[in-house]
């Protein structure tokens, strides 16, 4: 059970989370992309991935090779810190390098679903600080919440299964932290009511 386990925690990475979100709306939901056209949408996520995956695991590695952490899950809250907080600064310089080179603007949805995406970064360092809160709870439930509250904008509910699945995979991702004993069960219940919280009530506000 625990290979398993540690199979889905590596699956649904916390890093992970933006690619799989706007992968997920590039084929359910393509019109909050814009500005992003539908020809290149498959660069967009291409980029996505290296810039909000690859590039923070490259950090992550580096900060384990000079012994900054003493192992890349990081389990003690104290190691999290400045990681998480250099990842911050990561998702954040990637939303003003796509909103300058796309000329997004306050107006567009792909802007606003990258604050979300920066908000959940933003909360699961800031929380951190204080607290050793499960990150995969935080950007699983986090999707969750923008589908969620994307799918009353959608047309004919083309939102409704990857919800179903989403909520399923949200409960075995959820299961396999507990499996791990990488954290209490409270620590995995307040990251998913933060992430959740942050990714619905986001999009309500947002749009």
């Amino acid at each position: 059970m625990n290979i398993l386990a540690r199979v889905i925690s590596i699956i649904f990475h916390p890093l992970l989370m933006a690619t799989y979100l706007l992968g997920l709306l590039s084929f359910f939901l393509p019109a909050v992309l814009y500005p992003i056209n539908t020809g290149s949408k498959w660069w967009f996520i291409f980029f996505i991935f290296v810039l909000t995956f690859l590039l923070p695991a490259l950090n992550i590695l580096l900060f384990k090779i000079f012994k900054t952490i003493s192992s890349i899950n990081m389990e003690e809250r104290k190691e999290r810190i400045r990681p998480f907080f250099l990842i911050t600064i990561i998702y954040c310089f990637v939303t003003y390098i796509f909103s300058v080179k796309t000329r997004m603007s306050t107006d567009d949805s792909l802007f606003r679903i990258f604050l979300i995406i920066d908000s959940l970064v933003i909360a699961a360092t800031m929380i951190t600080f204080f607290y050793k809160v499960s990150i995969h709870s935080i950007g699983i439930t986090g999707i969750l919440g923008v589908v969620i509250a994307l799918n009353r904008v959608a047309e004919d509910n083309s939102l409704l299964i990857p919800i179903i699945v989403l909520v399923i995979i949200t409960g075995i991702v959820m299961s396999a932290r507990l499996q791990l004993n990488s954290h209490t069960s409270r620590e995995v219940w307040i990251g998913s009511l933060t992430g959740f919280s942050i990714g619905f009530f986001g999009m309500i506000i947002f749009f």
